[in-house]
């Protein structure tokens, strides 16, 4: 009797023990992510004439982010942009993450590793000026071109456009691509490929049919850290990018601190939240229906 009323009660207590342990994090996550989130989601409902807020609850904000042409260009800009540096970024990272893995002793792979996180040592500014001054009209990479004489005079196309967005980006989020790779590398068994050697497949067959779907989960991880804070990046743009590399991002920003219109910068804060999330979710399902097709 004495066991069936003692069971319960340390049921209850470490039940209780649980919930103070997820409380804290769960206020810090209420407060700091749902919270703000909540208040941006309902400030898109109002509108703002200058300081005064109108709190009656209206569509017109998300009217016209769709119908206007400007602000569906630079959502279509972003994506893009979005969509090129997570391509760019994850299929040179992916290389990287494979040479160390697979070819780099198990005593050197923590240098290699430390190696790729220098970057993060600087200032995400300072990086970004620095490719300013790389690709810039008397910049390194044209002042190189021209003493080696492959071509006539400076390119254009390299800075204050689209392109130096991309290249800015991806230099600057290729760490964050290299290391879930490599973690997703690394848990791969070796004896599977030496199975797949010894059953006749060839080193291409090997790793689209073994090591590819086993790495899979680091490289949608990889996709989706860098594809989600590129598209809501601001500052890149406004350095390298010019009139033709903005994003959705500086617009948003020029709604809150320009404008005065608070109302129509949530709108847009939330359209691309809504933008990212579907895509993510798009990219995941088609992640699942090739791991299913490679099975």
């Amino acid at each position: 009797m004495s066991d069936r009323i003692r069971g319960p009660r340390i049921g209850r207590s470490e039940a209780a023990q649980g919930y103070l342990l997820v409380a804290t994090p769960l206020a810090y996550a209420l407060l700091l992510l749902a919270v703000p989130l909540g208040a941006i989601v309902l400030f898109s409902f109002w509108s703002q004439d200058y300081l005064t807020i109108d709190t009656t609850l209206t569509l017109k904000n998300y009217r016209e982010a769709l119908s206007d042409p400007l602000y569906r260009q630079l959502l279509l800009r972003s994506l893009m942009i979005s969509a090129a540096v997570t391509a760019a970024t994850v299929l040179t990272a992916f290389p990287i993450a494979y040479y160390v893995s697979f070819y780099v002793p198990p005593e050197r792979k923590a240098m290699w590793i430390f190696l790729i996180t220098i970057p993060f040592w600087t200032s995400y500014l300072i990086r970004v000026f620095l490719w300013k001054v790389i690709l810039g009209y008397n910049g390194v990479f044209n002042t190189t071109l021209l003493g080696l004489g492959i071509i006539d005079e400076p390119l254009t196309f390299i800075l204050y456009n689209a392109n130096a967005v991309v290249i800015t980006l991806a230099h600057a989020y290729a760490p964050f691509a290299i290391l879930p790779i490599f973690v997703a590398l690394e848990k791969i068994d070796r004896s599977l490929h030496e199975a797949s050697r010894d059953l006749g497949e060839g080193y291409l067959s090997t790793f689209w049919r073994v090591t590819l779907p086993l790495a899979m989960p680091g490289v949608v991880a990889a996709v989706l850290i860098v594809f989600i804070p590129t598209i809501g990046d601001y500052v890149t743009p406004m350095l390298v990018g010019g009139p033709d590399g903005r994003m959705i991002a500086n617009m948003i920003q020029t709604q809150f601190l320009r404008l005065n219109n608070a109302p129509m910068g949530a709108a847009l804060a939330v359209l691309t939240m809504a933008m990212v999330s579907a895509v993510a979710l798009v990219f995941v399902f088609l992640n699942r229906r090739f791991l299913r097709g490679r099975q």
